[in-house]
């Protein structure tokens, strides 16, 4: 006895937008958002190590050579025009002008900040510290849920460097 293909072909296609509803309406209630993090700021002149998944990035990866994402979240970090503290104030006016972003701390030599998406209201943490020691501003974001962030938290960094760069 044949199945006839258009009913479960019809069937697959309801199951799939049910369950599209379904992650939307979890991230519309913050079942989405994860766990602020404890950990964050500078620690012996570090900022957190990057993640154990591929959803996160940080100029300082070099300083974790053993981590197995070292190579995913290695990025440059920004340039420091005029004096940290001048430059901090400049990225966080961009940050505050980017869709979804938060400002949560800042200080003249450290600035935290969220991003929540529009949707599904993931939660990313963005953090920038003026490291007096090299003259830059060293750079980490990641992710709070998943393995991946499909280059999210890198484009984000990138955004605020292009910015900066017109200032």
């Amino acid at each position: 006895m044949r199945i006839p293909l258009v009913p479960i072909f019809v069937w697959l296609v309801i199951v799939i937008v049910l369950l599209a509803l379904v992650a939307v309406l979890a991230g519309q209630l913050g079942m989405l958002q994860g766990t602020p993090p404890t950990d964050l700021g500078v620690r012996d002149g570090r900022l957190k190590p990057p993640s154990m998944t591929e959803n996160s990035v940080t100029s300082q990866a070099a300083l974790y050579p053993d981590h197995p994402q070292r190579n995913y979240a290695d990025i440059a970090p920004l340039a420091v025009k005029g004096d940290g503290p001048a430059t901090l104030a400049r990225i966080k006016a961009v940050v505050e002008r980017m869709n979804g972003a938060r400002v949560v701390k800042s200080e003249p030599d450290y600035l935290y900040a969220q991003y929540t998406t529009r949707f599904m209201k993931f939660v990313d943490d963005m953090e920038f510290w003026f490291d007096p020691a090299n003259n830059v501003i060293q750079v980490r974001s990641a992710s709070r849920v998943g393995r991946k962030d499909l280059g999210v938290n890198r484009k984000r960094i990138e955004a605020v460097r292009a910015a900066l760069a017109v200032q």
